[in-house]
């Protein structure tokens, strides 16, 4: 994707975007992707100041503006002021993904109580915090596009990870009501599920591992961050009559 593509099918020229989790991986490609398209872009990170800071210059590059918006969307006060931020810097909002992600990965019968705790509290009530607060805006505007990222971990389940594909299912559950919450406000709201993606987590799983992983994938590849992204940016920019559902991005690893 150029710049040039902010005109024509697919444009979000004049559009306002947040994406939470956007310094690294997934939520980096998909800024990008979004900038790219022709959307000014807000970029929420907990942590990572130098790889935002990078992003935002990137952005700027290619013709964008970018906002950097720090907060720990698991802490509802900070998730809050976050899409404050946005709304006061911008005036708008009309894209929010919700992309922050955490694993703490261990068998049930290891887990320990905030190994659930805190998967659950970025991964589904960050998505629920910074939701409730964007709502009011994209209410009062007649126009919103949620996309909330799932995993394909959230469809089939993944032994070791019972917080993590539990946060994800609920985020499609939690997705398919507000579609229904929201449809007469003009606002959609959808679910990418992304599978294996070569991202930090990825390179956290064994090489052996991953050989397996990747003998069961139909297209015999992981996913780049910038395929999850160019879904996202389909559903931000074209998809104004789908709502409720959720897009599997997996090579064909789970198909439900």
């Amino acid at each position: 994707m150029t710049a040039g593509s902010q005109n024509g099918a697919g444009s979000l020229k004049g559009k306002v975007a947040l994406v939470t989790g956007a310094s690294r991986g997934i939520g980096r490609a998909i800024a990008l992707e979004l900038a790219c398209r022709g959307a000014k872009v807000a970029l929420n990170y907990r942590a990572s100041q130098a790889e935002a800071e990078s992003l935002a210059e990137r952005i700027k590059e290619i013709g964008s503006e970018a906002l950097l918006v720090q907060g720990d969307v698991a802490k509802k006060e900070e998730a809050r002021q976050v899409v404050r931020k946005v709304l006061d810097h911008f005036g708008r909002l009309d894209i929010l993904v919700n992309n922050a992600g955490i694993t703490r990965d261990k068998s049930l019968r290891k887990m320990a109580d905030d190994d659930w705790a805190d998967v659950i509290n970025v991964n589904l009530n960050g998505t629920y915090y910074c939701t409730s607060a964007a709502l009011p805006a994209m209410i009062d505007q007649k126009y919103g596009r949620i996309i909330n990222i799932s995993s394909v971990v959230g469809q089939s389940g993944n032994f070791g990870q019972a917080n993590y594909a539990a946060s994800k299912g609920g985020i499609a559950s939690f997705t398919k009501t507000l579609a229904l919450e929201m449809a007469r406000y003009n606002i959609t709201a959808n679910t990418v599920a992304p599978g294996f993606t070569c991202t930090e987590m990825l390179q956290k799983i064994p090489a052996n591992i991953l050989e397996q992983i990747k003998a069961k994938i139909p297209l015999g590849r992981f996913a780049m961050p910038e395929d999850v992204a160019k879904a996202v940016a389909f559903l931000a920019a074209d998809g104004d009559y789908i709502t409720g559902q959720q897009l599997a991005v997996n090579g064909g690893i789970y198909m439900g």
